[in-house]
């Protein structure tokens, strides 16, 4: 499984305090499929 870096999060267009609040909601660390769908609803809103 991969490991969720702060270069993924990067990569996947996220920003630490973004990313903060997806631990927050979700009480664990996200995987990457979590983490993408993050990114969508992310620029669905944005």
């Amino acid at each position: 499984m991969s490991q969720i870096t702060p270069e993924v999060i990067a990569q996947h267009g996220i920003k630490p305090d973004e990313y903060k609040l997806i631990l927050e909601i979700m009480g664990r660390a996200p995987n990457l499929t979590e983490l993408s769908i993050a990114r969508t609803n992310r620029r669905r809103s944005g």
